[in-house]
């Protein structure tokens, strides 16, 4: 079948390359990681043909109607940016955990990817949670970053000193606070 016109997509050597392991002809890889198995994959496909395809990897639309079109490749790239700021600025490990408290921006999903990439370990939750809750979920977690909006961090601020693991706190937006860094700016 195609997708919206694009067969390509549908019937590459990727999706019959998980087939093969689904049906049990081919092994299971011991160590198996979506942005580089899958993404990246789908992001040579692209260089292949030397064209972007019809559809996106990735289109986000808000409510005033803009628009965020990624496509494998600029997902891949964005991706691996966000995973070396985690590592290196945030100084987070495979492993280590953070806590994102973000509305459903682009962000949250590149982030996501980056911590696929990257082994670190993706707590999402949503920006209706209380003081007490992110108290709780940045202990029981044992997070090392915490991943905010510039409009919620005010929020978050209150429970963050008594957290015990907490060694980053990592700004998504425009604005700037004391003691956060700020993700666009090291993008």
């Amino acid at each position: 079948r195609t997708f919206h016109g694009n067969n390509r997509l549908l019937t590459s050597e990727i999706a019959s390359h998980y087939v093969s392991i689904n049906q049990g002809k081919k092994p299971l890889p011991e160590y198996f990681n979506f942005a580089s198995d899958v993404l990246d994959k789908w992001a040579q496909l692209e260089k292949v043909d030397g064209k972007k395809p019809a559809n996106p990897a990735f289109w986000w639309v808000n409510d005033e109607g803009e628009e965020v079109k990624w496509s494998f490749e600029e997902l891949g790239s964005l991706s691996r940016k966000a995973a070396n700021v985690l590592s290196e600025a945030c100084g987070l490990q495979r492993g280590d955990r953070v806590v994102a408290v973000l509305p459903r921006v682009p962000e949250w999903w590149m982030l996501n990817v980056a911590c696929m990439r990257a082994g670190i370990v993706f707590f999402p939750g949503t920006s209706q949670l209380t003081a007490k809750d992110i108290s709780y979920r940045l202990e029981a977690s044992k997070a090392k970053c915490i991943i905010t909006s510039d409009t919620l961090a005010p929020a978050m601020e209150s429970v963050l000193p008594g957290s015990k693991f907490l060694k980053t706190r990592l700004l998504v937006g425009q604005g700037s606070r004391d003691g956060w860094l700020n993700l666009r700016e090291l993008l």
